[in-house]
């Protein structure tokens, strides 16, 4: 089997060829095949008919001569002497199974002195005196032998058997020329057809060719090109489907290369922010300890600041590659959102604005209690730092058939409609989130909204926007509620 798969052609185009003319000349040679012996058969039967007629014309003239002869041998032998059949030889015996006349070609003194036969014709009697009426044989002999049909007539009471013998040697030249034609047409028909087949099938796969050709030339620096879509409708859908791909690479490099270049940016800051402030503390020689202490600060928050952001794009790393994988242990609801909302309120405080938890449901989950308080902590930082001072960030928790609902609503400036699907996109950031507000959890990276989203998906739930308008944005997380 393996041997037999390293001989089979590995080009597609010889493979097609390949079967076209296995597919092709299978029935033609079972065609030629039926052809030839349908042909025999109705040669045969051809054959049979005539010599038939030939044996009852030549009875039905013994009949009529024996009204005008003084015996049976009389009629027969003057029968035998006036009708001729072409290549048809009749012999006549008796029930002794003696010659009494031949009605061919053959060799006759007298009646006296009988019948004499020719070795050829001695192996025609033989057999016709062994054969039964109506019987056929093939008789040896001269090429293609003689076929042989029997039957009786009966004159005088006296029983006489006909022999008619015609020489196959015709339909054995017939049969042999077909055979010929057969063997010689087929040959070349299926040459002609695999030709033909070859030439098709490479016009056929020509846009293949042409698309692998275009597919080796699209890089990373021209993702954006296309393969030209032609060729039949599989081919052209090929071309769409292979297309589609491109596209959805595109937007993955696109997004990469975005998410790269916003990373640098946030990361930029923070590292320039802890040089910075090393290189002006060692740049002079003596400083007091409050100097230090104030120094220090800085780089301890900037230091913590990069961390939140580390952390947060290795978490949205695993996400991406479907290593997010949250913990399954049981757990109540409201205890994670009564936890999540007190540690808010202080920095919620520190801006002035008031976090007031307003409705609470028992709610029994199964899920990853520190990641679904990080979804909460994002949606409460995210709230507090848009909402302006003096404002209150309400969050309710109600239950509905099937599913749990946490709603985090405040009283910022809105977020406008076309920007409702962005602000779940890593990095983006409103008009004024540029100002960042120090205390905020996530400190304005752009990265809190997508990680939340993200957690409520792995925890098979949804995070929109379902109102905006300035002086109220309500964020809804639904979980669904243990069966």
């Amino acid at each position: 089997m393996t041997e037999l798969a390293s001989r089979w052609p590995s080009s597609l185009r010889a493979r097609l060829t390949l079967w076209y003319t296995i597919v092709l000349g299978l029935p033609l040679v079972l065609f030629a095949i039926v052809s030839y012996f349908v042909f025999a058969q109705a040669l045969r039967e051809r054959t049979d008919h005539f010599i038939t007629d030939a044996l009852t014309v030549f009875a039905r003239e013994v009949g009529a001569e024996r009204r005008h002869r003084a015996s049976a041998i009389e009629a027969i032998t003057m029968t035998a002497n006036e009708l001729r059949f072409r290549d048809v030889r009749i012999i006549v015996q008796n029930r002794a199974g003696a010659v009494v006349a031949m009605a061919a070609e053959r060799d006759v003194n007298d009646q006296a002195a009988g019948v004499r036969v020719s070795d050829g014709d001695r192996v025609l009697v033989a057999l016709a005196a062994n054969s039964a009426d109506s019987v056929d044989t093939i008789v040896p002999g001269a090429r293609g032998g003689n076929r042989v049909m029997v039957r009786t007539v009966e004159l005088d009471g006296e029983r006489f058997r006909l022999s008619g013998a015609y020489p196959m040697r015709d339909v054995v030249d017939i049969l042999a020329r077909l055979r010929v034609m057969f063997v010689v047409a087929i040959p070349v028909l299926l040459g002609a057809a695999a030709i033909g087949a070859y030439f098709l099938a490479q016009r056929s796969l020509a846009p293949v060719a042409s698309m692998a050709v275009r597919a080796g030339e699209i890089t990373a620096t021209n993702i954006h090109e296309r393969l030209p879509v032609a060729g039949a409708a599989e081919l052209a859908r090929l071309a769409r489907v292979f297309n589609e791909l491109l596209d959805r690479l595109d937007t993955a490099f696109s997004q990469q290369r975005r998410f790269m270049a916003d990373a640098s940016h946030e990361l930029r800051t923070p590292t320039a922010v802890l040089r910075a402030e090393a290189e002006v503390t060692l740049a002079r020689e003596h400083r007091t300890e409050d100097e230090y202490r104030e120094s220090m600060g800085v780089m301890l928050r900037s230091s913590q600041r990069l961390t939140r952001i580390v952390d947060d794009l290795f978490l949205l790393a695993r996400s991406d590659a479907g290593h997010l994988v949250a913990r399954d242990e049981p757990l109540y609801l409201e205890e994670v959102v009564h936890d999540a909302t007190r540690a808010m309120v202080q920095v919620g405080e520190g801006r002035g604005v008031h976090v007031e938890l307003k409705q609470m449901t028992q709610a029994p989950f199964r899920g990853d209690p520190d990641l679904l308080g990080r979804l909460l902590l994002n949606l409460l930082d995210n709230a507090i730092k848009y909402s302006p001072s003096g404002a209150t960030v309400e969050v309710m928790m109600t239950d509905e058939p099937g599913k749990h609902i946490i709603s985090v609503v405040d009283q910022g400036p809105g977020i406008a409609p076309d920007a409702v699907e962005s602000i779940f996109e890593r990095f983006y950031r409103g008009d004024a989130a540029r100002v960042r507000a120090e205390g905020s959890v996530t400190d304005g990276a752009g990265l809190g909204l997508a990680i939340a989203r993200r957690i409520a998906v792995a925890h098979g739930g949804t995070l929109v926007v379902v109102s905006s308008r300035p002086g109220r944005t309500e964020f809804r997380t639904t979980l669904p509620a243990l069966g």
